[in-house]
């Protein structure tokens, strides 16, 4: 029997996940899912663990208010609210997209430039802002918010444990950041899925996850692999067209809420 085995969110991109026992799903996927985002204040051009490894060990973490708190070592932790609709506008940039976002203020912005040892602000984005998903995939209407292309992502555990076998060493189901993880499955059985139900939520698995170097980031210490691992291991079997495949990308239709343990179902 197939089982939802664990659930994560990432309220900011690329900054830590938090472990989570249930929560609501919104027209964006997860409620509170990388709603938030970091930019360069001078050019608006989104930042992530790509180029800024150390955002591994910054807390962004969902409060009861809607808001974000952020804390990270040397730094006193900040209560972020969530912009108001008199917020100042920012124009951003992500991948291909360019919008305009509410920017979370000065005092965030002085705490993020702290951090990140340059000018940078944090913006957030509201439903009625979000970006339509990667074009020629699922629906014209589906939208996302700040993550890469679509709202969730699924990995099975079996698959995880595939790799790690072949890397020699266990690898952190957090290096690949996703939300939904299903128990129960063989190894890579996700890649054939089209439709899946967990609870009363249907899900389309809209395309495979290309992986890149946050993958061979160390969740817990922000370190890089001096082997490129598991990046080189996954190169070796799991490469498709010059992209390295690992997990599904999917888009929720409808909302309701998800929990820890849900049946999982295989649609189509």
């Amino acid at each position: 029997m197939l089982r939802l085995s664990a659930l994560y969110r990432y309220p900011l991109k690329s900054g830590k996940g938090e472990t989570l026992q249930q929560i609501g799903l919104d027209t964006l996927g997860l409620d509170g899912d990388r709603r938030w985002m970091l930019v360069d204040e001078a050019s608006g051009r989104f930042l992530t663990q790509r180029a800024v490894a150390k955002m591994s060990q910054l807390s962004a973490l969902w409060n009861s208010a809607g808001g974000l708190t952020l804390s990270a070592e040397g730094q006193p932790a900040l209560d972020v609210p969530l912009p108001g609709s008199e917020a100042e506008l920012r124009g951003v940039t992500i991948w291909r997209d360019t919008l305009r976002v509410p920017d979370a203020g000065d005092e965030a912005g002085a705490w993020v430039s702290e951090f990140i040892g340059k000018p940078t602000r944090l913006v957030q984005v509201p439903l009625a802002r979000a970006r339509t998903t990667e074009a020629g995939y699922g629906k014209d209407d589906d939208k996302v918010a700040f993550a890469d292309g679509f709202p969730l992502l699924l990995i099975g555990q079996a698959s995880l444990d595939d790799l790690s076998q072949r890397v020699g060493r266990p690898m952190e189901m957090l290096r690949f950041r996703p939300n939904l993880v299903i128990e129960g499955s063989e190894a890579f059985a996700e890649d054939g899925w089209k439709r899946v139900r967990i609870g009363d939520v249907e899900f389309r698995v809209v395309k495979s996850c290309s992986r890149c170097i946050l993958t061979t980031i160390d969740p817990a210490s922000g370190e890089r692999s001096a082997d490129r691992e598991p990046l080189a291991t996954l190169k070796t079997y799991r490469e498709h067209e010059g992209d390295v495949m690992f997990g599904q990308n999917l888009v929720n239709d409808g909302v309701g809420r998800l929990e820890v343990g849900m049946p999982v179902t295989v649609l189509e």
